[in-house]
């Protein structure tokens, strides 16, 4: 059986020598083969070594443009920490979306969902107020299964829009994606493009 060569790096060499400080401390005795390589998975972000593996066996299976660093420099947004990607969330999500962009079912899972919200969030008009009736028109070109009300009622939820008390105006909440939504967001553009 060959072995799998899964790579790894760190930003930061120094936070992972505190991590696993930390952990090797809270070690009863001498570590073994495989609390080694989980403690070196949770020193740069991981659960463990299997989230680790799960991640790196994905990455390959998602479009060559879907990076951390792409996605940074296509909304031409501050630098972030790195931080670990869902790779295969990310990848499953992106299947949830037709070629020209729009959603076209409702992620069962809720953190599929918040990344699919997202990726409507991210196409929808920034510092502009909507009436009901104008936001169910922007969101009609964003999703294939035609419940607009769905949308935006989980767009509020997720503190991605604001709504006043009667539903009568609507209004994108400007925040920073995080870096899966990032990624997420560059692999629907690239994919629309190509």
């Amino acid at each position: 059986m060959t072995k799998d060569l899964i790579p790894f790096s760190t930003p930061d060499i120094s936070a992972l020598a505190r991590a696993l400080g930390r952990e090797l401390e809270a070690c009863p005795g001498t570590p073994g083969h495989v609390q080694v390589l989980n403690m070196l998975a949770r020193g740069v972000g991981y659960r463990n070594f299997q989230h680790l593996r799960a991640s790196t066996r994905a990455r390959p299976r998602l479009p060559p443009a879907l990076s951390l660093q792409a996605a940074r420099a296509a909304l031409s947004e501050a630098p972030v920490p790195d931080a670990p990607l869902e790779a295969r969330r990310i990848l499953a999500v992106t299947r949830q979306f037709t070629e020209e962009g729009a959603l076209q079912r409702w992620p069962k899972k809720a953190s599929h969902r918040l990344l699919a919200l997202w990726a409507v969030w991210a196409r929808l008009p920034a510092r502009r107020r909507f009436t009901e009736r104008e936001m169910t028109a922007v969101l009609a070109p964003l999703h294939a299964f035609h419940d607009p009300a769905l949308i935006r009622r989980n767009l509020v939820e997720a503190g991605l829009m604001t709504r006043t008390r009667d539903g009568s105006v609507y209004q994108r909440i400007e925040r920073r994606p995080p870096p899966e939504a990032l990624a997420l967001i560059q692999a629907l553009k690239t994919a629309a493009r190509g």
